[in-house]
């Protein structure tokens, strides 16, 4: 059964957008993204990780891609691939930000060092992401028939200030918009799939709605109320940013105080490298127009669903919000 509706062989836009709807209906409800942020403390201290169930990989072809040259696909595996690696970088980093605030998330991500900064035992959130890279290679090598020449994307490194609240809003922004970026393109790929290739793009997407709902959830409950709106609009601008290139972050409304000034031009990096890795030059207007509906969509189901994170269900799940100077001078709630 397919997981995305109705198949055609070389589908319209269109017939990608009503698969696309059905994927969010599927994946993205408001029932399950409650489900998963209330899971959250529960994994802090019995950190279980998601099983994928068995998957025929001998039996993913070219015939299970629809409406996307196999060129193409392939250099986009390659991309995600590049990208998906180096998560021991990844989870360093945002465990590295986040010790001195939540040592519990910082364990959920990065898990445990020893006083030489060796890992003495792996994040859930590492645990689950790093099946991701092997994953598509797999299936790159069913598709393509060939080893990926990979290039891994060197993460960025820790860097703090003097002002660590900061450092994690900037950098807990920056982890949201890279979920949700992989949760539209896993989207993208199944409302493009079918068959056993599909069910690897959703067992990736899985991951990635847990983990967005995850970071987003807490970030709501660390941060001020009053920064839900600008969290939202900050995460659809990046977005606009990665599949519509242009003049966005020359407009005056676009920084408003020192945390853009300082979050934009790193996010525009991001961005370029995400367009070169994904052979964004190689995709035709449909499918960027295809793109850029799946991240709508995916955004008015998350703006729904934030709607229910009220500083109550907040504090029930995580307790009282730490009462420490953040964000230019917001008190936490």
């Amino acid at each position: 059964m397919d997981l995305a509706g109705p198949l055609w062989p070389h589908p319209t836009p269109l017939q990608i957008q009503a698969r696309v709807n059905i994927l969010v209906d599927r994946y993205l409800s408001v029932e399950h993204l409650c489900d998963r942020l209330n899971d959250l403390p529960h994994q802090f201290n019995h950190p279980t990780a998601r099983s994928w169930p068995t998957i025929d990989w001998k039996k993913i072809s070219l015939t299970h891609v629809m409406g996307i040259a196999p060129e193409t696909f392939l250099r986009i595996l390659v991309g995600i691939i590049n990208t998906e690696l180096p998560i021991r970088g990844y989870s360093q980093t945002s465990r590295q930000y986040l010790t001195s605030i939540h040592p519990g998330l910082a364990h959920f991500v990065g898990g445990q060092v020893n006083d030489q900064g060796g890992l003495v035992e792996k994040g859930l959130w590492e645990q689950e992401e790093q099946r991701h890279g092997p994953a598509l290679i797999k299936v790159y090598r069913q598709l393509g028939g060939a080893e990926p020449i990979i290039e891994p994307h060197v993460p960025r490194a820790y860097h703090p200030s003097n002002h660590p609240y900061d450092d994690l809003y900037r950098h807990g922004l920056h982890r949201v918009a890279t979920e949700y970026s992989a949760t539209c393109l896993y989207l993208w790929l199944m409302a493009h799939s079918t068959g056993p290739l599909q069910q690897v793009f959703s067992e990736l997407a899985k991951d990635e709605i847990n983990h967005m709902t995850k970071f987003w959830g807490f970030g709501v409950w660390l941060f001020p109320e009053e920064n839900r709106g600008e969290m939202v609009r900050r995460v659809i601008r990046t977005q606009l940013l990665r599949v519509c290139p242009g003049p966005w972050h020359l407009s005056p409304d676009m920084e408003t105080n020192d945390n853009d000034r300082r979050f934009m031009p790193r996010m525009l990096h991001t961005l370029q490298r995400m367009r070169n890795e994904l052979a964004w030059s190689h995709w035709s207007w449909f499918h960027r127009l295809e793109f850029v509906y799946t991240f709508l969509r995916v955004m008015s189901r998350l703006k729904t669903w934030n709607q229910t994170l009220t500083s109550d269900t907040l504090c029930q799940l995580f307790g009282p919000t730490p009462s420490t100077q953040c964000c230019g001078g917001i008190q936490p709630r």
